[in-house]
């Protein structure tokens, strides 16, 4: 009966995400094709997404590649682009409660933020199983680094993949996870604070800044809403 129920879990969980896995397909593809017009050969360009596994930290540290590649610079950028993971993390693992020991470094390691967004929205509804998360994840994964490798293969022969709308992919995907986790008015205001912020400081300070300036933002005003409401009371 348990195998039977985790197999009808794994299931849900592909079905669950698989419009998100149609999604990150053309994200993927863009990443290989813009990794390889950056001098990375298709092996790399599939190892970067198979051990990196963070679209926004892969993207942000193409536009820093340089010849040679300012090594420094790119793991600073990517870690400031990765500090919301720790957020993430932390998160998620309130609902990993049925998750054995060994089952739960591999789910944070594959963690992204479309399959935590599904992983959270399943968790508010009824207890988050194993085999639903992988369920998720794993599809996700691996089209990610497949999608990566078609990229890297063959995106030169699609001249600029801008053209065809493709890089519209990627926040189009994070405005739907976003509705799903729409609280109303408090909801925009830390949209807008992280807007303001990350924008303001994208157009004065170089680098990768604004990303950690707009999730600063954000989390103040996340808290501090609490507490303006408690005071009206």
């Amino acid at each position: 009966m348990t195998s039977y129920n985790d197999l009808r879990e794994f299931q849900d969980g592909i079905r669950a995400i698989l419009p998100l896995v149609l999604a990150v397909l053309p994200i993927g593809f863009v990443f290989g094709t813009v990794a390889t017009g950056n001098g990375l050969s298709p092996l790399e360009t599939v190892l970067m997404s198979a051990l990196v596994f963070a679209g926004g930290s892969q993207f942000v540290a193409m536009d820093l590649w340089s010849h040679p590649a300012a090594w420094s610079a790119l793991g600073f950028a990517a870690l400031l682009v990765n500090l919301r993971h720790m957020l993430m993390g932390a998160s998620l693992a309130r609902s990993l409660g049925g998750f054995r020991s060994w089952q739960k470094l591999p789910a944070l390691l594959i963690m992204a933020d479309e399959n935590w967004a599904m992983a959270e929205a399943r968790a508010r509804k009824v207890p988050l199983t194993p085999a639903f998360y992988f369920g998720l994840s794993l599809p996700f994964y691996a089209s990610w680094v497949l999608a990566s490798l078609g990229g890297a293969l063959f995106g030169t022969l699609l001249g600029d993949v801008a053209v065809y709308g493709l890089d519209f992919a990627f926040p189009a995907v994070f405005i739907v996870l976003l509705m799903g986790f729409w609280k109303g008015r408090e909801t925009g205001l830390i949209l807008l604070a992280s807007a303001v912020a990350s924008l303001s400081v994208h157009s004065l300070v170089a680098g990768a800044w604004y990303i950690a300036a707009g999730a600063l933002a954000g989390l103040v005003v996340a808290v501090a809403a609490p507490e303006r409401k408690e005071v009206r009371a």
